[in-house]
């Protein structure tokens, strides 16, 4: 889908409050039945209908006023409506024409005096290139389940403006995220995060403040962005050991980068060379040898 952008509100409806507003459930159902929105579960969309988990979001993300905030995913707009009086701008991405359209004039209704600071861009964000106006200095976002890793890992690539980012995600994949190597729960998803930026949990979030209430709890990370590792191997390369190296966890990287360097005695070879143990599996490695592997590969790997 081409990203299609639609203008900021600044029509304020009669009987709208000139204080900004929080959305509750009530006023949540009301704003789904009033444009025709039923939540769909391929979209992963749970909207959040507690005003103090938006409160919390928002304190966590220590936004200033000249940050500009990009939002994934806003839905209903009750995050956005946090986010508003907290960043100078805030540019929303959604990929429902729906609730594209029907954002602005939320804003409008329930945050008078910040309306003119949103900016919606109906996009998929796994298709974003770049967006409108001043580059992003943060990201915040309540992600789909189904596709938190692919977004976060795909903006963090395009936006290298990020200087912090705070998630709301399914717990597992918080954990995930924020893992260190020898974790149980360590892989592809947190080394390849740790190219871009710092993570850690930020707390847990209790399935009761989303309607409709999904089927598992989520988990709220931060990412502190920081320039990637100084090397000249690409990083497409360094995520291409990445993936080989946990393709099958149980293997060692001797068997696991096989493929990847021509055989077994190769992959061997290519380990001593990075001062990688060969028999060592993926989930013991840090950031720092996934390099080291990625630039000992020869040129035509």
């Amino acid at each position: 889908m081409a990203a299609r952008r639609l203008s900021s509100a600044t029509d304020v409806g009669q009987g709208a409050s000139p204080e900004p507003r929080l959305l509750g459930a009530a006023a949540v159902r009301s704003l789904a039945a009033a444009h025709g929105i039923r939540p769909v579960k391929h979209r992963g969309q749970n909207f959040v209908i507690d005003a103090n988990t938006v409160r919390r979001i928002v304190r966590l993300a220590e936004l200033t006023p000249a940050d500009v905030v990009v939002e994934v995913g806003p839905g209903l707009g009750s995050l956005t409506l946090g986010l508003l009086p907290a960043a100078c701008r805030v540019v929303a991405v959604e990929i429902d024409p729906v609730l594209a359209s029907a954002l602005p004039g939320t804003a409008a209704r329930f945050t008078p005096a910040y309306a003119a600071r949103l900016e919606v861009v109906e996009a998929d964000a796994l298709r974003i290139e770049a967006l409108p106006g001043p580059p992003p200095t943060a990201l915040v976002a309540n992600l789909p389940y189904n596709v938190a890793v692919p977004v976060l890992l795909h903006l963090f690539a395009r936006l290298p403006s990020l200087r912090r980012t705070l998630v709301m995600v399914q717990a597992e994949v918080a954990e995930r995220l924020a893992a260190a190597p020898g974790n149980r729960v360590y892989g592809v998803p947190s080394v390849k995060a740790a190219w871009f930026a710092d993570a850690r949990r930020a707390g847990r979030v209790g399935r009761s403040v989303f309607w409709p209430v999904p089927n598992v709890d989520s988990g709220l990370v931060t990412f502190d962005h920081r320039a990637p590792p100084s090397t000249t191997v690409e990083r497409a390369s360094v995520f291409a050991v990445i993936d080989a190296a946990f393709g099958t966890r149980r293997k060692t990287l001797r068997s696991a980068l096989a493929a990847l360097a021509g055989s077994a005695a190769l992959a061997e070879n290519l380990l001593q060379t990075a001062e990688v143990d060969p028999g060592a599996r993926g989930e013991t490695l840090g950031l720092a040898d996934f390099v080291r592997i990625a630039a000992a590969l020869p040129e035509s790997s």
